[in-house]
């Protein structure tokens, strides 16, 4: 299948070279020169514009920024994209924006869904992410199996947009989580428990998450952590941030009550704004530790 592939940072990157494994003709396009770079020398074919990544292809998938990136690209690319073009959008943005530019979409004939993702740039680099999917049942259908290319998990939540609320409820949660998690690591430090006996009985215990078994933020009981190379995403804090900063508006909209998503909100904007915008969400570890 041809298949355009737009925005290839951490994730994206690792996503575009995941289609070129299974077979897929990638035109790749980005902004930045080394990104590329590096899309061309894991096989996509790199395209000089937005609109020669979309000729003559039979999907576009699009991973960016916010919603404003979003908008911007998709009005482009229902100007140039084949009629009938499959478009999915990767991005994690509000809801109200993955809503309108379905509705654009949809309104200049071609099927979409938005298809958030979960599961970092290790995800995106193995093949591994959950892919949640908001649009049309015919759109999904055709959608399904290009995302499980990328992915081991692909869902659909419903109508446009549900891709979206799913992907921000679901942050929220992991950040609450993992704020939990570093909080407990913490007293049970000052408690006199070793890190690692405190994860062999709260990993098999009811306090059992993701945040502590998969993605543990001491150093030590799960290898593949980013609190195991200095903390380095992984998932960074700044994108942790964004993410709650869309799920507080969308509460706000709704008149939902999340005191503990306010809170995480509150301290991710601190630890971002400590200099650590750009660490893994799991350095909260060491904000906590610190006590400020």
């Amino acid at each position: 299948m041809k298949i355009a592939f737009i925005g290839l940072g951490h994730m994206g990157s690792g996503m575009a070279a995941n289609l070129v494994k299974a077979g897929h003709a990638v035109r790749a396009f980005d902004l930045s020169e080394a990104a590329m770079a590096q899309a061309v020398s894991d096989g996509c074919i790199g395209a000089p514009s937005l609109e020669k990544a979309c000729e003559a292809v039979e999907a576009i998938i699009t991973m960016l920024p916010g919603g404003q990136h979003v908008l911007s690209v998709y009005s482009q690319v229902v100007e140039h994209a084949p009629k009938g073009a499959l478009l999915i959008d990767g991005s994690t943005i509000d809801v109200d924006s993955a809503r309108q530019v379905a509705t654009q979409a949809q309104v200049a004939g071609y099927p979409m869904i938005d298809a958030p993702v979960s599961g970092g740039v290790t995800g995106a680099k193995a093949g591994t992410l959950t892919f949640m999917c908001g649009g049309p049942d015919a759109a999904y259908e055709r959608a399904e199996p290009i995302l499980k290319q990328m992915g081991k998990t692909v869902i659909h939540a419903g109508a446009a947009g549900a891709g979206q609320a799913a992907k921000l409820c679901n942050n929220m949660l992991l950040a609450i989580t993992m704020i939990g998690t570093c909080e407990a690591f913490a007293l049970a430090e000052k408690l006199d428990l070793k890190d690692q006996v405190f994860f062999d009985i709260a990993s098999k215990a009811s306090g059992q998450n993701w945040a502590l078994t998969s993605y543990c933020p001491v150093p030590g009981p799960v290898p593949t952590s980013p609190a195991n190379n200095d903390y380095q995403p992984g998932f960074a804090a700044a994108l942790m941030l964004k993410d709650l900063g869309l799920a507080m508006q969308a509460a706000a909209q709704t008149n939902a009550d999340t005191p503990l998503g306010s809170r995480a909100h509150a301290l991710y904007e601190a630890l971002c704004n400590q200099g650590h915008a750009a660490q893994d969400f799991s350095y909260m570890m060491e904000r906590i530790r610190r006590g400020a």
